[in-house]
């Protein structure tokens, strides 16, 4: 049976600047993303409705059904195709998982990426990148980003994409993966009762003001660092307003950070919503010792060197 293969990259977050609650219950984010080589790939084949199976890494937390977000840019992608795509039979989505599934890396919106440019091209839609932009915005935050990869500023929900004004110099990564996970809106969550604890306290406007609660900004002094490619200074500049959330909620996260900085990551954060924790070297033979001293010292589930940025999703080509 004919198919298509696509291969798409996780993300990382270099800054996640969360403005205030807003009455329909999410936030205005400005995000600095960053895709790094830790790639799915999803195969779409013809099929007579559609359907979703996965296997590899934590395939068993995947929803299937309506709730997978694979299946909804199926969706979403037949609606918007020209020529009558909605007439089409199924699509059958297999997913190969590479990514951790709640692990702070946009794995699920990969995915909903990967089965946009797949059925696209099985489908012979002929929409151009930036009509599948459009679509991925209606699916979900991350799925745009997806789409693009390289380092790129997100606003809105994170939807609304601007590539980096920065050089694509190669950063050398290393990411913990935490034996655990963490929900999204569970952290979100955390993250208004913190700001609404610290507002109500003794400190007043000053509590408010710390805790980030402001309407979210571009790090400027990140985007100099990227601008100027020098690892050690966009280590100084990592920033996410969800990193206090998500260790409240899984403290043992704070042992892994300290485990990186001390042996000698150049900058250490909590990567998106968790848990997973990211840490920059200053090369690859930094990341590689990094990556050894971290599985030595019991402070994570397991490790992957990883490389940024990297293209989005892409078809892989066929093999005879």
């Amino acid at each position: 049976m004919i198919g298509v293969t696509v291969r798409v990259p996780a993300k990382l977050n270099l800054q996640l600047a969360v403005g205030p609650r807003r009455a329909d219950g999410y936030h205005d984010l400005v995000t600095v993303f960053h895709a790094v080589s830790l790639f799915d790939e999803v195969t779409v084949v013809p099929a007579r409705r559609d359907g979703v199976e996965a296997s590899g890494e934590g395939a068993d937390r995947l929803p299937g059904g309506r709730d997978n977000l694979a299946l909804r840019a199926v969706a979403a992608l037949r609606s918007a195709t020209p020529g009558g795509a909605a007439g089409l039979a199924g699509v059958h989505v297999t997913i190969f998982k590479r990514i951790p599934v709640a692990a702070g890396l946009a794995g699920g919106s990969a995915d909903a990426a990967a089965a946009l440019v797949g059925c696209n091209e099985l489908w012979g839609g002929g929409l151009s990148q930036a009509q599948l932009v459009e679509v991925a915005a209606k699916v979900g935050s991350d799925v745009a980003f997806a789409l693009l990869g390289g380092t790129a500023v997100g606003r809105g929900r994170g939807e609304r994409l601007t590539p980096a004004l920065a050089p694509a110099t190669p950063y050398h990564w290393v990411l913990a993966f935490a034996d655990g996970y963490l929900s999204t809106p569970e952290v979100y969550a955390a993250l208004d009762r913190l700001r609404a604890a610290e507002a109500g306290g003794p400190a007043g406007r000053a509590g408010r003001a710390r805790s980030g609660a402001a309407e979210p900004d571009l790090d400027a002094a990140l985007m100099s660092a990227l601008r100027s490619g020098e690892a050690r200074r966009v280590g100084r500049a990592l920033s996410n307003d969800l990193q206090q959330a998500a260790l409240s909620l899984f403290p043992p996260l704070r042992k892994t950070l300290a485990a990186g900085l001390e042996l000698g990551a150049l900058g250490a954060l909590v990567s998106g919503s968790g848990p997973t924790c990211m840490f920059l070297a200053a090369s690859a033979e930094r990341a590689l010792d990094l990556a050894v001293s971290l599985s030595g010292a019991g402070v994570c589930r397991s490790v992957a060197r990883v490389t940024g940025p990297v293209p989005g999703a892409a078809v892989v080509p066929a093999t005879k």
